[in-house]
C-alpha cells in the first residue's frame, strides 16, 4: 500500500507525543513493506528535496515550517505521488485543507491523527478541517469524547491506542523487586504529590518507590519526600531508557498513575504488560483509568487516602513480570488496525 503522511512539523521541530507516534506508525508501515512518505517542512540543510530513514520516505514540502506555502504545494505534489490514502496530522488546519484538495486530485481518501495534544483552538475551521476525514483516529476514548464535541460523528471515528513491544518486556530481565513505580514528566501535570502523600500514610509499612522521570519540578518532588520523612525509600531514577524503564517496571509490584492530563497512559500500559498491578487515581482530563476498566490486577481511587489503601490491598495479589492479556497492545496488533482502517476508508472510497 502507498500511504501519504502529512505533518507540516515533525519532531525534529516540534517533539510532541502526537508527533512521535504519527512517525512511529510511518516507520512501522514501511518495515511491513508498504510504500511510506512524509511530506513534512524540511529539517536538513541539504538542497534535496527529498531524505530516506529506515525506509521511509521524508519530502520537504518547503524549506522550514510556513503554513500557507505548506498547504499550497500540498494539492500538486499529493496528485504526482497517487498515494492509496492519505493520513494528516491536524496541525495546522490549512495542511489539512491542502491535503484534502491533494487527495481529490489523487482519488485517495483522507484520514485525520487527532491525538489532543495539538493545541488548537475550538474553532470552526478546525472543525470543517475535521470533516474533510473519511476517519478522525483518536488514541483513546476521552480523546475520541473531544472530537466527538467538536462536531465529528461516531462513524467517523475510530479508536487506536498506543502500542509496546511485549518481546522487548520479555527480554528484558526485572530490576530489583520494588512495591511501587511510577513514571512521567516531573511538570505541573504530574501530579506527584498524591502518590507521596499516599506514601507517607504508609512510613510504618515495609515498601520502596522508584520514580521515573525528570522535569523541572523534580527538585520540589524530591524536597517534598525528604519532608514528609519518606525519601530514603525513593529512588529518584530521572530519564532513562525504554529497556531500564521495562526492567523497573517487571520488579515492581505495582504501578502508580496519578497525572491530571494523560491523552494515552503509555507508560502504565507498558507496566501493565511487564505484569505490575495498576493503581489509578482517577482525573477528569486523563484517559489512564480506560486501561484497566477490564483488568482484574488493577484499582482505581480518587484521593491519596483510598490510594494508599490500594498499595495495602494490591499486596495480597501474586507479584507477575509479564501479563499476556495486553497482547492486543503489541505494536503488530496496532498497525493491524491501522491497516484496517486504510482498507476500510478505501473501500468506502470506491477505489477496491
Amino acid at each position: 500500500m502507498r500511504v501519504a503522511f502529512v505533518s507540516m512539523t515533525t519532531t525534529r521541530h516540534r517533539d510532541t507525543e502526537g508527533t512521535r507516534r504519527l512517525e512511529r506508525v510511518a516507520h512501522q508501515l514501511a518495515d511491513r513493506g508498504h510504500d511510506v512518505t512524509v511530506y513534512c517542512a524540511a529539517w536538513w540543510d541539504e538542497y534535496d528535496d527529498q531524505r530516506t530513514i529506515d525506509g521511509v520516505t521524508y519530502h520537504g514540502v518547503t524549506v522550514s515550517p510556513a503554513r500557507t506555502s505548506f498547504a499550497a504545494r500540498l494539492p500538486v505534489l499529493l496528485a504526482r505521488h497517487r498515494p492509496d490514502v492519505i493520513h494528516v496530522a491536524p496541525r495546522p488546519p490549512a495542511a489539512v485543507f491542502g491535503a484534502s484538495t491533494g487527495g481529490t486530485l489523487a482519488r485517495a481518501p483522507l484520514i485525520v491523527e487527532w491525538y489532543g495534544d495539538e493545541g488548537l483552538a475550538d474553532s470552526r475551521t478546525v472543525t470543517q478541517s475535521l470533516r474533510e476525514a473519511a476517519a478522525v483516529i483518536t488514541p483513546s476514548e476521552l480523546v475520541r469524547t473531544q472530537v466527538r464535541e467538536r462536531g465529528i460523528d461516531d462513524g467517523r471515528t475510530e479508536q487506536i491506542p498506543n502500542g509496546i513491544d511485549l518481546s522487548l518486556v520479555q527480554s528484558v530481565d526485572p530490576a530489583e523487586p520494588v512495591e511501587v513505580a511510577f513514571a512521567h514528566r516531573l511538570d505541573e501535570s504530574a501530579n506527584v504529590d498524591s502518590l507521596l502523600l499516599a506514601l507517607a500514610e504508609l512510613r510504618d509499612r515495609d515498601w520502596s518507590a522508584t520514580i521515573v522521570g525528570d522535569g523541572p519540578l523534580r527538585d520540589d518532588y524530591e524536597r517534598q519526600a525528604a519532608d514528609l520523612r519518606i525519601d530514603d525509600r525513593i529512588t529518584f531514577v530521572g530519564e532513562v531508557s525504554r529497556e531500564e524503564r521495562v526492567a523497573i517496571y517487571r520488579g515492581a509490584h505495582t504501578f502508580v498513575h496519578t497525572a491530571y492530563r494523560e491523552y494515552f497512559a503509555t507508560e502504565l500500559l507498558w507496566a501493565l504488560g511487564a505484569g505490575s498491578v495498576g493503581i489509578v487515581e482517577y482525573q477528569a482530563n486523563s484517559s489512564a483509568h480506560e486501561l484497566i476498566e477490564n483488568h482484574h490486577r488493577s484499582f482505581r481511587v480518587t484521593d491519596p487516602q483510598e490510594l494508599a489503601d490500594a498499595i495495602v490491598e494490591s499486596g495480597s495479589l501474586e507479584r507477575w513480570s509479564f501479563d499476556d492479556s495486553f497482547a492486543s497492545y503489541d505494536h503488530a496488533a496496532v498497525v493491524d488496525a491501522y491497516l484496517d482502517v486504510y482498507r476500510d476508508v478505501i473501500a468506502a472510497h470506491g477505489l477496491f
